[in-house]
């Protein structure tokens, strides 16, 4: 079950991450992220991109990847702790130079400039979601966050089949 977030009682950040279930056990290496770069970050940097919610992070993947592949891949849903929560800064919209960036599109090298900024600079990011725009993104630098935060679950993710639903 999803933790409370604070104000409701609870007292954990947890944050979650939907990955295809042969990368399951590498789900924190940034390699998908440093080999291609992100939308908030450059090629080389080792940033993992996740939620604070478990249905955003679902989203997040089903945007690029589709309903249909979630439906068909095995998938393993994490869930991480954050040890540090006074290493999160909080990217409010207002604090983002173009507003377009969060919008869907093709990242801007000021974007990722940005971003890589924000990374240098905290161990954890919480940015808007782009796809869900009143959901919360954490991004962190894998090398940099090491030893703040803590896997938690994983859990084989099925997908609601009311997502992909036969063809009539």
């Amino acid at each position: 079950m999803t933790p409370l977030p604070a104000a409701l009682g609870g007292s954990d950040i947890v944050g979650w991450r939907l990955d295809d279930q042969k990368f399951a056990k590498t789900w924190d290496s940034g390699e998908g992220a440093f080999r291609q770069g992100g939308r908030w970050n450059s090629k080389n940097i080792r940033a993992v991109y996740g939620a604070v919610d478990p249905a955003t992070a679902i989203l997040e993947v089903a945007v690029h990847k589709t309903f249909r592949v979630l439906d068909t891949v095995p998938h393993v849903l994490s869930s991480f702790k954050i040890l540090k929560p006074s290493a999160i800064h909080m990217v409010e919209p207002g604090d983002i130079p173009n507003p377009n960036w969060l919008r869907p599109g093709i990242p801007s090298a000021g974007q990722q400039q940005f971003g890589d900024q924000l990374l240098a600079d905290n161990l954890f990011i919480l940015i808007p979601s782009a796809v869900s725009t009143h959901s919360w993104n954490i991004i962190f630098d894998t090398v940099r966050a090491s030893g703040a935060y803590a896997v938690e679950t994983q859990e084989r993710f099925a997908l609601d089949g009311r997502l992909y639903p036969p063809v009539t």
